[in-house]
């Protein structure tokens, strides 16, 4: 019998994949908004393995050059990896519209997650469903532009 864990685990490999056949179809030319968020690539550094990963996601909130991520996993008990890649390493990059920029990654603190929260499930209410579903913290991730070395 699967876990609920195992159901979202096997979903999120099913959405993830579903976006990378999306890309290579469309050359690379994801679309713009992807129920109305904001698709991206997030380029990450392995905190165990030092090896490069890169995750596609959707951004719910893009305020400014400031670019919101949630670490959701759909709701499962623990953090997703590239949250705990870039807890590890915030030194991250961003491809947004085919353009890969450096970022620097922090998880919002208390005084700004409410506010964050409030503006993200307002666009994205699935959300708060993944919120009610898990007892851990829903981190937000605040990334914001860093000078390219």
């Amino acid at each position: 019998m699967k876990t609920p864990d195992t159901v979202i685990e096997i979903g999120a490999r099913c959405l993830e994949t579903s976006h990378r056949i999306a890309l290579k179809l469309t050359g690379g030319r994801f679309p713009k908004r992807l129920l109305g968020m904001t698709p991206l690539e997030l380029h990450t550094t392995g905190r165990k393995s030092g090896r490069a990963f890169s995750t596609l996601l959707t951004s719910p909130l893009v305020d400014g050059d400031r670019v919101m991520l949630v670490a959701s996993k759909g709701g499962h008990s623990d953090h997703p990896d590239w949250y705990k890649n870039l807890v590890a390493n915030p030194e991250i990059e961003l491809t947004i519209d085919g353009r890969r920029s450096p970022y620097f990654a922090r998880t919002a603190d208390a005084a700004e997650k409410p506010e964050l929260w409030q503006r993200i499930t307002r666009r994205a209410r699935n959300y708060e469903g993944y919120q009610r579903n898990t007892t851990r913290d829903i981190p937000v991730v605040i990334c914001t532009p860093r000078p390219a070395r």
